[in-house]
């Protein structure tokens, strides 16, 4: 019987950049640049202003983990939370009710069933067996 080998660790990601895996090296690497391209456009004031949110995100992108799930996880779901309906069940709101008008009203109060000729020969079949009884 042949023997095969059976992977081990697969949830750990393979270091390729020195410490780094493929996926922070492309973080950091996007926010570097990103930071680099605001220091050639705008005035050291603002670049440090713009930049700062961007280093703040490639940083937590590449290294920061909550419940040791990587930290894209948590904001995919945080946008995905933001841009889906919500259904509030506990908040109730009163169904909405047309006015209607008198003549739909009055409809109502005066309305007769409808009755088709099997429906009526029933009935006067149980009337007459009633009045049979009776008598």
């Amino acid at each position: 019987m042949a023997r095969h080998q059976v992977p081990q660790f697969i949830e750990v990601e393979d270091k390729i950049f020195g410490p780094l895996s493929f996926k922070q090296f492309i973080y950091l690497l996007g926010g570097a640049g990103f930071t680099f391209i605001m220091f050639r456009v705008f005035p050291l004031f603002l670049a440090l202003l713009f930049a700062a949110p961007v280093i703040a995100l490639s940083l937590s992108l590449a290294f920061y983990k909550i419940n040791s799930k990587p930290f894209i996880f948590t904001l995919e779901a945080g946008f995905k939370y933001i841009m889906n309906a919500k259904l509030y069940i506990w908040k109730k709101e009163p169904k909405k009710q047309i006015p209607k008008t008198p003549e739909e009203v009055g409809a109502e109060i005066f309305s007769v069933p409808k009755l088709s000729e099997s429906k009526l020969d029933d009935l006067a079949w149980g009337l007459d067996i009633k009045e049979k009884v009776e008598e």
